[in-house]
This record gives structure tokens, sequence and C-alpha cells, in this order.
């Protein structure tokens, strides 16, 4: 009877194994498909492969609007990155507060962002932005996307203050330390590897985000993502398909940093 059990325990992980294998196959095949094509020399996106060149990944570095696309893409991630960063962080530390007040309904309203569909958000915002002539310009869609990126954090930040014992703000209050000192001495250090994953995923929302863009940004604005859906409208050729491959590297280094902030966080709470 236990061998039976032991044989069937082992088909079953060997089936789901082979299942998640097939899944992510699946899912990763598209950008197994696209890659190699970014290294044709035909403008052409089919197979075969009339040859290999690197031209289409140097014309992204010569083109003005792809360099331009990228230094955007980059200075407003950072931004809305450090602004979602900041606001959900604290927004975690006051609702995970026990007297905190009306906490199931200030949370939904926090997290609706990742819930309500992009294109009634991107139609909401320029509504608002646009008597404030927030439209079309850096700081409307810093804000915008800072917005967006900020129920990442509040999430990630509030599962790890979940494990933390308040006990020792308390303690640290006792020995004369100041609201600010035990909050930067203590908490900080605590939530920091949860902090991390919610701006990296604050940071991904905003680089890879196109219909707010579309909505509130003006072509001074243009992102990578905005330019890939320009390229893709007005003229393709497979320097649409380099950049998606660079894309394709970036997350990929993204989630190795994830990785290493979660496996930092199991440390931790060993």
């Amino acid at each position: 009877m236990e061998t039976t059990t032991v044989l069937s325990e082992r088909i079953a992980s060997r089936g789901v194994r082979i299942f998640s294998a097939a899944v992510l196959f699946f899912l990763v095949a598209p950008i197994l498909v696209i890659v190699p094509l970014s290294f044709n020399e035909s403008t052409y996106f089919s197979y075969p492969m009339s040859g290999v060149t690197l031209s289409w990944y140097e014309r992204i570095f010569a083109a003005p609007e792809w360099r331009q696309a990228i230094i955007n893409s980059f200075s407003i991630g950072l931004t809305s990155t450090a602004i979602a960063t900041v606001l959900g962080t604290l927004a975690a530390i006051g609702i995970s507060r026990p007297s905190f007040p009306l906490r199931g309904l200030i949370v939904p309203i926090l997290i609706a962002p990742m819930i309500i569909p992009v294109v009634i958000i991107a139609v909401s915002l320029y509504l608002v932005f646009a008597p404030l002539q927030l439209t079309n310009t850096h700081l409307g869609v810093v804000l915008a996307h800072a917005a967006l990126g900020t129920p990442f954090v509040v999430i990630t930040v509030t599962a790890r203050l979940m494990a933390f014992d308040n006990s020792l703000l308390r303690a640290a209050a006792g020995l004369g330390a100041s609201p600010l000192v035990a909050f930067r001495r203590v908490m900080l250090p605590q939530i920091l590897p949860g902090v991390g994953t919610g701006s990296i995923f604050a940071f991904a929302t905003s680089f890879d985000e196109v219909v707010v863009i579309l909505f509130i940004g003006g072509t001074e604005q243009r992102t990578i993502p905005r330019q890939m859906w320009a390229g893709i409208r007005d003229q393709i050729n497979p320097t649409i398909l380099a950049m998606a491959g660079l894309l394709t590297i970036f997350a990929i280094v993204l989630f190795l940093i994830i990785g290493w902030l979660q496996g930092r966080t199991s440390a931790a709470a060993r």
C-alpha cells in the first residue's frame, strides 16, 4: 500500500512538472520566435532569415527618437518609482496599525489601480489633469505612473509588516529614540526587502505602460512603449523587434533582482 502511494505521488509530481513546463513554453514561445528575427537582415518578419545583422540594434541608439524614448522611460520610471515608493511605504505603515480607522474602505481604494482597467484610469486621469494643465507634461506623466505603481508598494510592504514585531519600536522609544530614528534604524531594515520588491514592480509598471501615456503624454514625453506603438502604426521594421529583445533582457534582470530580494526576505524570516 505504501509503495503504491509513493508511486502515485511521484507520478503526480512529474505530471505537475510536465504541465508547468508546457505552460512555461507556451508563454515563452512568442519571445523565442521574435528575438531571432531582430537579427534578420531582411525588413520582413518571416522565416527563414536571409542573414544575420546587428544593424537594427544600432538604429535604436542612432535614431534620435529612440534615444529620447529611452531617456524618457528611465527618467519617468525612476521619478515615479521614487514617489510611489515613499507614498506606498507610508500608506502601508499607516494601514498596518491595529487602530487605523476605516481600513476596509481605504485598502480597496489604494489597490484600485491594479484592478480597474487601465483605459478607464487613463480617461479619468485625462479628465482630472486637463483642467490642471498637466496633460502633455512630464510632471503629469510622472504623477500618473506613480499612481499606477503605488499599489504594488503598498501590497509588498504590508505583507512584510505582518511579520514585524511592533514591540521593537516601543523598545526603541523606551531607549530615547525619536519616531524617525526608530523607523530608520529599527523598522526600515526589517521591511527593506518588501520596499525594494514593491519599487521594482512600480518601475516595471511605469516602464511598460502605454495606454496612459497615449492619453496624457505628448511628443516630448514619448516613452519606449509609445515609440514601439507608433512604429507599429506608421512603419513596421525589425527595430521594434530589437527593442523587444532588449526589453526581454531587462525584464529578466528585474526578475532576478526580485528573486534575490525575496531570498533575502526568506532568510531574514528564518
